[in-house]
């Protein structure tokens, strides 16, 4: 009976254990992986598993365990999943989420719930603003920053008349708004597109071809960036005005485009050829396990990984001290593939955009080059609607 009773005590104990005594580190992660864009969530994830081989699955010491969701590019499927995340599996951190509007949809249960949400791509305005969080932080961007340094580069290239044109909805919106705010030329026509249906854009081609303007900016992430080069070079338009872009070509999207991409200049916070140690390792690893170049969306991920692992290091693995977590990772205390960066008080990264090229590597296969730094230490525009200090 005795010896009974002891066994009790001992697991009402260990059921009464404080938080930072558990023995994983548990990370819900939330991507698409399923559907036509089911590669871009299958890239991240093949990058954020290899963060944590490099990590050896630990941080501090604890084994990780993920659990990963797919949002099926659905807002009302991405809030379901982070909640479950959050009430059910109980997660420490709630990483991924591609799209603006997914995240957008699933930041209050996370945030509210005081786990850590870190955006590996969307970076929706009003999260850098008015909706900023002490929970959130990026390891990407905010959506107008990249735009923002090819709107600079157009205006360098003394480009006079643009038209702009993206899908309707959060990010297509930002990219549009990015590219205004520093275009020193004059916009001539924009529009938005059904998202994510909206594959044939003869109707928005025959309007620039009416506008006659010096340059198109396009902004179209996965299937449809490889349709939209498509229909682009079938119209004439190719060889006629100028295209210039931002996500609508990488790693992803580029054995698809092949010869239709050469030409045609992006920005990125990230290119697979910067020369710093921890990026060489990513992505020569990434190309040894997978054959192909990583994306951006899996440099963003594989930098998700080891911010993270800074926060669990500095507190030796006590998840309960969130307020020397948030601390640490304000600091970007580790070694990121784009570089070292600054946070700014909205917690969206202060960094370097350069302007990336396509060319063909060694073997013939085609990837992206950096050509030139577009903007060092941008900072978006909306860290001033922000509350936090």
């Amino acid at each position: 009976m005795k010896r009974l009773l002891m066994g009790t005590v001992a697991l009402v104990a260990l059921g009464a254990a404080p938080a930072g005594a558990q023995q994983s580190v548990k990370i819900g992660f939330v991507s698409t992986f399923s559907g036509p864009t089911a590669v871009i969530g299958n890239d991240m994830r093949n990058s954020f598993e290899l963060a944590l081989d490099h990590l050896g699955r630990k941080m501090a010491g604890k084994p990780v365990e993920v659990i990963y969701e797919d949002d099926q590019q659905k807002p009302e499927v991405g809030v379901q999943k982070s909640q479950k995340l959050v009430e059910s599996d109980k997660v420490d951190f709630v990483i991924g989420y591609i799209w603006s509007n997914v995240l957008l949809a699933s930041l209050k249960p996370v945030v509210d719930s005081q786990t850590f949400l870190i955006s590996a791509n969307a970076g929706p305005s009003q999260i850098a603003g008015e909706q900023c969080s002490p929970f959130f932080f990026s390891t990407s961007w905010q959506n107008d920053q990249t735009p923002q340094a090819m709107g600079t580069y157009m205006t360098q290239k003394g480009v006079k008349t643009a038209f702009l044109i993206g899908p309707n909805y959060a990010a297509g919106k930002d990219m549009l708004t990015g590219v205004r705010t520093t275009f020193k030329g004059q916009v001539i026509g924009e529009e938005l597109t059904k998202w994510p249906d909206q594959l044939d854009f003869s109707t928005e081609l025959s309007k620039v071809r009416a506008a006659k303007p010096e340059a198109v900016f396009v902004f179209y992430p996965g299937a449809a960036g490889v349709q939209f080069l498509t229909q682009y070079a079938q119209s004439g338009l190719k060889g006629q005005i100028p295209l210039y872009t931002a996500f609508t070509i990488d790693a992803i999207t580029l054995p698809l485009q092949k010869d239709l991409a050469l030409g045609v200049p992006g920005a990125q916070e990230w290119v697979n050829d910067l020369p710093n140690d921890a990026n060489k390792k990513f992505v020569a690893d990434f190309r040894a396990k997978h054959k192909n170049y990583p994306s951006f969306y899996g440099a963003q991920s594989y930098d998700a990984a080891n911010f993270v692992n800074s926060a669990v290091i500095a507190v030796n693995g006590d998840l309960s001290k969130k307020d020397a977590m948030r601390a640490e990772m304000r600091k970007a205390n580790y070694a990121s593939v784009r570089g070292p960066y600054k946070y700014g008080n909205n917690q969206f990264p202060i960094q370097n955009f350069y302007l990336q090229d396509v060319v063909k590597d060694a073997e013939g296969n085609f990837t992206l080059k950096t050509v030139t730094t577009i903007v060092k230490d941008s900072q978006d525009q909306f860290h001033g609607q922000c509350p936090m200090k």
